[in-house]
Order: C-alpha cells, then sequence, then structure tokens
C-alpha cells in the first residue's frame, strides 16, 4: 500500500519536534450500498476512499493530521502537520520497521464489489417479496444491502508495520404495515464479517418475514400501560441496554476524564452476581469482529464484568497512558479522517442458568420485551431511556396481549444490579455504534434477562 521507506521517512519526520511516539494509518476502503424500494432500485452507490492519518503522542498530549490520497507527499503532509502541532521540545526516537502478520479470524470468500448488480437486485428482491407477501397490511418494504471491503495499513515509531482486510456484508429490511392513518414499523438487519457467502448461509426470507411480523403485530396492539414493574428483556437486540448505557461507561476515553459511573471501582461488585459481561472482538465473522484494532494491536477477549465484579476498561493506547493501563486491543475508527479511541467490539451479557420459560413464569404482572428500538443515554450518569419495539404484556406467568409505545427508563448501574434471571439462550444482533472517533460496526448481545424493577413508560 505504502512503501516501507516512506512510512520510515514519514515517522522520522511526525518524532521530529519531540513526539514520543508517532503512528501512521494508511486506509483504502470500498463501501457499497443499493436500496430497493417499491420493487425497484431507488439507489446504488459505490464509494471509494483512500487516505492516511498520523498521530503523535507527547505524554498524555497528542495530535492527529490526515490526508487523502497515499502518496509520499500526502503521506509526509499528515505526518510534518502532526509533528507541528504536537510542538514539544527535542526530538523524538523512532524504531525501523518490521512486518508483523496477524491472525485472519475472518476469511471472505465473495467480496461485494466483485458481485454483479444484478445478483445484488436478485438478493433484495426475495427478501422485499418476502416481507409484501406475509400480509396485505404491509404497505411498504425498503431493503438496503451494504458491503464494505477495507484493507488498512498501521506503521508506528515502535517498529510495527501490520496491515489487515476487513471485509463485511449486511442487509437491513424494513417493512411498514398501516391500517388507516396508523403505521408500525419492523426491522431486522443481519450483518457479519463475511463476502457474500453470509446471505447464503442466512434464511433471508424469513429474516424479511420476521420484520413484516413485527410491524403487523403491533399494527393491532393496544398502548402499553406505565409504571414500575418486573421486565423480562430477550435475547438478541436487548443488549443494546448494556451497550449504550453501560458499554459506553467502560471505555477508557470516558473512565480516564472522569466521566463514567464506573470509573475508580476496578474490582468492585458494580452488578448483580447473575451478570457477565463480554467485549470479544475475536469471534469469528462476527459483525463486529476485527483481526487487529486500530492501533495494529491483535485484538482478544475481554471480560469487563465478571459474577458482578468489575474486572477491566476498554483500553486504548492514549487513554491507557492517562490511567497508567496497557492497552486491550479496543481502539477503534471509523476512517483515517478520525484519531482513534476506545470502543466496542462485540459486546454481550454471558449466558445463565435459568430456562426462558421460568424468567416468564416467575412475572405476575409485567412486561416481555422482545425487540428493543433506539434511544437515549446520558453517558456520564447512564440514565437511558429506549423504545421497545416488540412488547407483550406478561400476566400470571404467562404472555399475552402486545402493546406498542412502550419504553424503557432508568439508570445502567441499577439496572445491572437489577437482573435477578439470565437465560441460556445467547443471541446477538448486528448495529452501528456512534462516538467520537466515527460510526463502527458492533454487535450487541444477551441471552433473555429478567430485570427486577425498572420504569416502563407508556400511555396509560
Amino acid at each position: 500500500m505504502i512503501q516501507t521507506s516512506v512510512l520510515e521517512a514519514a515517522l522520522e519526520a511526525a518524532v521530529s519536534t519531540g513526539a514520543d511516539y508517532a503512528e501512521i494509518f494508511a486506509e483504502d476502503t470500498v463501501r457499497g450500498l443499493l436500496q430497493f424500494v417499491d420493487d425497484s432500485v431507488k439507489d446504488t452507490m459505490n464509494e471509494h476512499s483512500v487516505g492516511v492519518g498520523v498521530r503523535v503522542f507527547k505524554g498524555v498530549q497528542s495530535a492527529y493530521a490526515c490526508s487523502s490520497g497515499l502518496s509520499p507527499e500526502s503521506v509526509m503532509a499528515a505526518a510534518k502537520k502532526a509533528a507541528r502541532m504536537i510542538a514539544a521540545d527535542g526530538k523524538g526516537r523512532y524504531s525501523h520497521l518490521v512486518q508483523s502478520t496477524c491472525r485472519n479470524v475472518n476469511p471472505a470468500a465473495r467480496i461485494g464489489s466483485s458481485i454483479p448488480l444484478a445478483d445484488k437486485v436478485t438478493l433484495v428482491r426475495r427478501a422485499y417479496r418476502a416481507a409484501r407477501e406475509y400480509s396485505s397490511e404491509v404497505s411498504q418494504a425498503n431493503i438496503r444491502l451494504l458491503d464494505y471491503d477495507r484493507n488498512i495499513l498501521i506503521a508506528t515509531s515502535d517498529g510495527l508495520m501490520v496491515t489487515d482486510r476487513q471485509v463485511r456484508s449486511r442487509i437491513a429490511i424494513n417493512a411498514v404495515a398501516s391500517a388507516g392513518n396508523v403505521n408500525q414499523v419492523g426491522y431486522n438487519a443481519p450483518g457479519a464479517s463475511k463476502g457474500y457467502e453470509f446471505f447464503d448461509e442466512i434464511d433471508l426470507e424469513a429474516v424479511a418475514k420476521d420484520a413484516a411480523r413485527q410491524a403487523v403485530t403491533m399494527l393491532h396492539a393496544d398502548y402499553c400501560p406505565a409504571g414500575r414493574m418486573p421486565v423480562a428483556i430477550d435475547n438478541g437486540f436487548g443488549g443494546v441496554i448494556f451497550h449504550e448505557a453501560c458499554g459506553h461507561s467502560l471505555e477508557a476515553q470516558a473512565v480516564s476524564r472522569g466521566m463514567s459511573e464506573f470509573a475508580g471501582k476496578l474490582g468492585q461488585r458494580v452488578a448483580s452476581e447473575k451478570v457477565t459481561a463480554i467485549d470479544d472482538g475475536t469471534i469469528p465473522g462476527a459483525w463486529g469482529s476485527v483481526n487487529i484494532d486500530d492501533e495494529g494491536t491483535p485484538n482478544r477477549k475481554r471480560v469487563l464484568i465478571e459474577k458482578g465484579i468489575l474486572k477491566s476498561y476498554l483500553v486504548d493506547k492514549l487513554n491507557g497512558r492517562r490511567m497508567g493501563l496497557e492497552t486491550t486491543a479496543s481502539s477503534r475508527r471509523q476512517d483515517y479522517t478520525f484519531a482513534p479511541t476506545s470502543r466496542m467490539t462485540n459486546t454481550f451479557l454471558a449466558p445463565g442458568t435459568d430456562t426462558d420459560e421460568a424468567i416468564i413464569r416467575s412475572i405476575d404482572f409485567g412486561l416481555y420485551a422482545k425487540k428493543m428500538g433506539g434511544g437515549s443515554v446520558n453517558p456520564v450518569t447512564g440514565e437511558f431511556n429506549f423504545a421497545v419495539n416488540e412488547g407483550y404484556l406478561v400476566r400470571n406467568g404467562q404472555i399475552c396481549e402486545p402493546v406498542r409505545g412502550a419504553s424503557l427508563i432508568g439508570k445502567g448501574s441499577e439496572v445491572i444490579r437489577n437482573i435477578d434471571m439470565v437465560g441460556m439462550n445467547l443471541r446477538r444482533e448486528q448495529g452501528v455504534c456512534g462516538a467520537s472517533s466515527g460510526s463502527v460496526p458492533t454487535d450487541v448481545g444477551q441471552p433473555m434477562i429478567r430485570v427486577s424493577e425498572i420504569t416502563v413508560g407508556g400511555r396509560k
């Protein structure tokens, strides 16, 4: 991608004003998008992004500069700009680069850019028709097909030089059900760190029909009652609550600045003993997996909370310096225009010992949140408000009528203390997480859990 001599010259320039560490991140990425609405192609896009970013450290201070293109001139321009920004005393040192290799846990066979447009259209039309044919009440289906082919190179003043190829594929299905002036939406969006072979591994029609089922079910639902009650949160995307309300507070970027409710609590009990939370970027083929993080560190499995005890933060190199901790291979960025920082990969609550049936039977009156939606979180306090896209009332240990308009309102640290039952069937779903280093692909997941008491927002 870039000659070693160019990289070494740029690293020498980057540390020339006194930086004690320099890092070059080069990227060549192709992104594809096909959008399908009303049984026809609405939009296609093939975007090619090429550029380089250079970051320098002096102690716990940092500077970052980037440039489009991968020419020697672009690389050197970014290096010199970063050096000027750090403006320290003296001259830093760099080591000659030694090529490293990384273990590839995400091999891809059929890269999206190599797939003919006609084949992509056939694929999305299958999903579209399955959703529309589910019910006459399904008035619209919107299908988006996405693929990514990201090639990166990382070189540092420590002498590290490593490359990686990160391929992802995803299909997002929105189904709209309508009756009069009322519309309800169902959504599924499976994805993986794989090529187009991923779509041969899933039942695409079943995924589309399930999105339609969600919409039709909620179309005929009454509004949810409000109040404090026990809630069973289903597996899969239910894990978004931990991701948003707790996961971001475990990222070193927040912890190092004292902007996390978990700061200074390593080794302390922060959750119910039923709770073990993991961030694992090494799961083969998982949407959030990467062979190396965006600082070049081989990825790993990180146990964040074990049986309620806080065991680890998600640490990148810069914030690790600020906290006196080693990196946990948790540094990520959207692309070369962003400096990296600590982020999640595949984050989930580990399976427990309770059956789903036992969890439901334990609730006299409460809510079964089958499908979670989006929401808002205060990252400092952990306070959140999340929509329940598909919910059901539970009476006398039985799942009863569907309800819409429900939301879960609480505080992350309180909710994880109130988890008193954890199921055995772990499932992960895919999303895109936005933060200071841009938008990155992440998995969220959990088995079914019971929160003994939480505030449910509703209209009754």
